[in-house]
């Protein structure tokens, strides 16, 4: 079985060798003989795949002590043929790009330009996206700013108002004292009233 995965092996290199050299060259050629060198890397990265598909085949066969060093082989080929797919998808965009240009002529020329003016939109985007973040930003600070003045007012308020309550007891004591003392000053005794303290602290208060 050993000998079979060998011989996959080795189709395996003479075809990716083949490819890899292939895809060099597709974008240095034009026109008709571009377009049949992509079909026929097309068709050998298919073989390609079937030989893997043989190759892990053999390894199911291989005895389980044996299959480590297959696998590990068998890995690194597959890893090769991703780099080999990756490497041809990047010649064929280049060669739709170069049959774009034959087509539309001028128009098709300024991809690269529209390309650019994209990019520029975008980063546009991206500044007024960032101005209006620190917008809201602010907004929300300002808010919060707001909302500890309007806190504070309020609790100015409260205080002003007890002062006031304050002021209206004291005014309305200090009058309850007014109306005693105009009453004890009017008792019928005039001469003892004079002499009284509480009308020195009349006249004094007056």
């Amino acid at each position: 079985m050993s000998s079979d995965f060998e011989a996959y092996e080795q189709d395996f290199g003479t075809l990716t060798a083949e490819i890899t050299n292939k895809i060099g060259r597709i974008p240095k050629l034009a026109g008709e003989e571009k377009t049949q060198l992509v079909l026929n890397v097309d068709k050998q990265l298919e073989e390609v795949r079937e030989l893997l598909e043989q190759m892990d085949l053999e390894i199911r066969e291989i005895p389980i002590q044996s299959r480590g060093m297959y696998n590990s082989r068998l890995k690194s080929y597959k890893q090769e043929m991703e780099k080999l797919e990756k490497d041809f998808k990047r010649s064929r965009i280049a060669y739709s790009d170069e049959v774009r240009n034959e087509l539309l002529g001028d128009d098709g020329s300024s991809s690269e330009s529209q390309r650019a003016h994209l990019l520029d939109n975008t980063e546009r985007l991206e500044r007024s996206s960032r101005r209006l973040e620190a917008g809201y930003q602010i907004a929300v600070e300002t808010e919060q700013v707001g909302q500890e003045i309007l806190s504070n007012l309020h609790s100015d308020r409260e205080k002003i108002q007890r002062s006031r309550d304050r002021l209206r007891e004291t005014d309305a004591n200090l009058g309850k004292s007014s109306r005693i003392l105009t009453g004890m000053l009017r008792s019928p005794h005039p001469e003892a009233s004079r002499s009284h303290p509480l009308t020195k602290l009349h006249s004094s208060l007056s």
